[in-house]
């Protein structure tokens, strides 16, 4: 058959010498789901905007549905049958699902706006493609996996017979993406083709057809799913082989920290957190599970000293943190990587050195009668560096020069500088290749080993089951499930308590809480 897409060459250099497309090729046939896996930096998105329109490529060939294209925007792309749904939602919230699927063509009827009819389309196409969203609901009032099917339905409205989903599993539960991909099955059912990035490799096996593999800018190969399995994808993504496993503690201590009846309101007022009781202990990982927004990251930025609670208590090692400051609490042994590396957790325009200290400029090596020791700063960012495979030009190169996974490196290397007694981790493998996921999760389990109690947040339900002895699942600011990492336990099991379908009894929380 002849491809939907067929890229040749595809070469796309950024001002200042940045080779993101170097070579890449890329074929796509009807009515397939076609997924594109690569490390970060392999090129994927680069490749995916030369597609949309958003971007040219400064050389190679692009044909779609057989004919030579040179788009100069994503309307050229629109207009060719191509659709797009990017990981972060373009949608006006205040509006309904029908107003911002049509939005910007409308139908008329003579000059006036055809509510019934923008209505009943939406309705038939969320009907035929099993999309299942009310056109009359307010964006605003919908969970995250619905807002995403909304900016499916403004593809189908334009007629897309390509779609191209971005990371679309990222912030969904295990239930929302079944329904996305009985959504995807539906869709290629009808004659639409998928394009699927993603760096989920298990569910990248389970929707694909078939998978291009990038790494460094170029195409390393193309595979059939049904002819690979996740190991060997891996290898081909990295050039090595890379073996996601965690192997679970078997000395877990006493309750090295505990929060009661925490209370925590938004800026508004709005209760986030309410009467929570939580307790880690000593030698073991915590997973706090839930959709992004349910109370778990407030709790971590609470305990860290970078949010106000409301009400309650929170004791580490029998001291009460209350009311101290964030250096009093590093001091008494509390660490944190942050959700956002570049915005809480390092200075880009400083040095790799400088950052490697910047929470420890009470330390007697680094800083003497309030002078900077340089030599000793330098020395412990030269050790930083090689002990935590940071790849980097050397110390006095700055943040802003690195990869996003080797800053997550940077921050990991100095809140593990030294051993603590509470590490506080919150998406610590977010936007990082699969090489430096191992890297950091074998940290992370060896700081558990050392006897830290970690509390471990993070959008990605396989890094949760991987780390993690226990679970503990938010729901609206409230747990309602705590559970023992078995191996009897699977992601739908977990995902029914995260979309608030069912909840444990009171007994049974306060028994997977002790």
């Amino acid at each position: 058959m002849q491809p939907v897409i067929e890229a040749v060459d595809i070469r796309r250099v950024y001002p200042g010498g940045t080779v993101a497309n170097d070579g890449v090729n890329l074929r796509v046939q009807p009515g397939e789901v076609h997924a594109v896996v690569g490390e970060n930096g392999a090129g994927k998105s680069t490749l995916m905007k030369i597609l949309f329109g958003t971007e040219k490529p400064d050389g190679g060939s692009l044909q779609i549905f057989g004919k030579p294209v040179a788009f100069s925007g994503p309307r050229d792309a629109i207009d060719m049958g191509i659709g797009m749904v990017f990981q972060h939602f373009s949608l006006v919230p205040s509006f309904t699902v029908y107003e911002n699927v049509v939005l910007g063509s409308e139908p008329k009827s003579g000059i006036i706006f055809d509510r019934a009819a923008a209505i009943a389309r939406v309705r038939e196409l969320s009907s035929r493609f099993r999309l299942n969203v009310d056109p009359e609901a307010r964006v605003d009032t919908l969970p995250v996996g619905q807002q995403q099917r909304v900016e499916i339905l403004k593809s189908l409205y334009r007629d897309a017979k390509i779609l191209i989903l971005d990371e679309p599993t990222a912030v969904l539960a295990p239930q929302e993406v079944e329904e996305l991909f009985a959504a995807v099955r539906a869709l290629t059912a009808q004659g639409r083709t998928v394009i699927f990035i993603a760096h989920k490799l298990p569910e990248v096996l389970a929707i694909s057809d078939s998978i291009t593999v990038m790494r460094a800018g170029r195409t390393v190969g193309q595979v059939r799913a049904a002819e690979v399995t996740e190991d060997s994808l891996a290898t081909l993504m990295v050039g090595r082989q890379v073996h996601l496993r965690a192997a679970r503690t078997a000395h877990i201590g006493d309750v090295i920290a505990s929060v009661e009846g925490l209370d925590l309101r938004s800026e508004k007022g709005t209760a986030l957190v309410q009467n929570l009781h939580l307790s880690v202990r000593a030698g073991e990982i915590l997973g706090l599970v839930g959709v992004e927004g349910n109370g778990q990251a407030e709790v971590l930025e609470a305990i860290a000293g970078l949010r106000p609670v409301a009400g309650g208590r929170i004791t580490l090692a029998g001291q009460v943190l209350d009311g101290q400051s964030v250096l009093a609490r590093r001091s008494m042994g509390v660490a944190s990587i942050p959700e956002d590396r570049l915005a809480e957790g390092l200075a880009p325009h400083s040095t790799i050195a400088e950052n490697l200290v910047a929470t420890r400029l009470d330390d007697p090596r680094f800083v003497r009668r309030g002078l900077l020791n340089l030599r000793a700063i330098r020395k412990n960012a030269v050790d930083r560096i090689t002990q935590f495979a940071i790849r980097a030009g050397g110390p006095d190169y700055t943040v802003a020069t690195l990869s996003g996974g080797n800053m997550q490196k940077v921050v990991v290397a100095r809140e593990l500088a030294t051993q603590p007694a509470l590490l506080l981790v919150n998406q610590p493998t977010r936007g990082v290749d699969l090489g430096a996921t191992q890297f950091i999760w074998e940290r992370l389990t060896e700081a558990r080993d050392g006897g830290a109690g970690v509390l471990l947040v993070s959008a990605d339900l396989s890094e949760l089951m991987a780390l993690s002895d226990r679970l503990v699942v938010f729901y609206r600011g409230q747990i309602v499930a705590a559970l023992p990492n078995t191996e009897g336990l699977t992601p739908e099991a977990l995902g029914r308590y995260m979309l608030g379908l069912t909840r444990q009894t009171p007994e049974d929380i306060t028994a997977g809480l002790q």
